[in-house]
């Protein structure tokens, strides 16, 4: 094969590489667009269904698609399209609606109509007061190897759908509420760590979300780390690294 041939054959595999990734990146934003976008938990609202250090799968396409669906929040179109409601119990990711950037994760509790309030730590959905069962201590040991006992409950929602809740302090602040309405188009969002969240119940910091704001559904976890630990600290995944929670589906 002559020099200009090599030279030639060398450019088409340059071009062909360049080619592949090109494809290989415009079919991972269509998978991050229109199907499921990983994101991680920096905080314990969630606890005891996500731990700090989760990294997991929300799927786009569970409540169709809004402006938020979009990288940088573009705002092409207002509303939803192809638009489904979240279920009572849906974990969701949105966005703050006091700046519509920040990535929320928390459990829809009230849909729109509804009159959600907390008594003395005891949710209560039109009215009526949430099932709430204790179970278990959820137990933590921290990186001196001691152990904390967390109050574990299990509320169960009109429509069924179970989950584990803490109660940390009695009586705390978020424990006892005024009546929140729910506006049409809204939904009203709690953490499962009820005395360690910034939720819908204070309404400058949260409040109600709108549809729009919605980004998706929490489905499973893919990825679980230490939260004293670093995703890139690699050397220490055997011990760091929850195996036990991946693949575990968010409920």
């Amino acid at each position: 094969m002559s020099v200009e041939a090599e030279k030639a054959e060398a450019r088409t595999s340059v071009k062909d590489t360049i080619r592949v990734i090109i494809h290989a990146l415009i079919l991972a934003l269509l998978v991050r667009i229109f199907l499921f976008q990983p994101f991680n938990i920096p905080s314990g609202s969630m606890i005891p269904t996500l731990l700090i250090g989760d990294y997991l799968f929300v799927s786009k396409y569970s409540y169709g698609y809004s402006r938020y669906s979009f990288p940088f929040g573009l705002n092409l179109f207002s509303g939803r399209v192809w638009a489904k409601e979240p279920d009572r119990g849906d974990v969701v990711v949105f966005k703050l609606p006091r700046d519509n950037e920040t990535d929320y994760i928390k459990r829809v509790i009230g849909l729109p109509g509804d009159e959600i309030q907390m008594i003395h730590g005891v949710l209560n959905i039109n009215g009526k007061p949430v099932p709430k069962v204790k179970i278990d201590d959820f137990l933590v040991t921290d990186a001196s190897g001691r152990e904390r006992h967390m109050a574990r409950y299990k509320e169960t929602l009109p429509n069924g759908v179970s989950y584990p809740v803490l109660d940390l302090v009695e009586d705390g602040f978020g424990d006892n509420t005024e009546v929140y309405k729910v506006p049409e188009g809204h939904f009203f969002m709690m953490g499962d760590n009820r005395d360690n969240s910034t939720d819908s119940r204070f309404l400058s910091e949260v409040g109600f979300v709108p549809f729009e704001n919605l980004v998706g559904k929490a489905q499973i976890i893919f990825f679980s780390i230490n939260d004293e630990s670093s995703f890139w600290q690699v050397w220490d995944w055997p011990e760091s690294v929850r195996w036990a929670r991946i693949f575990h589906v968010v409920h």
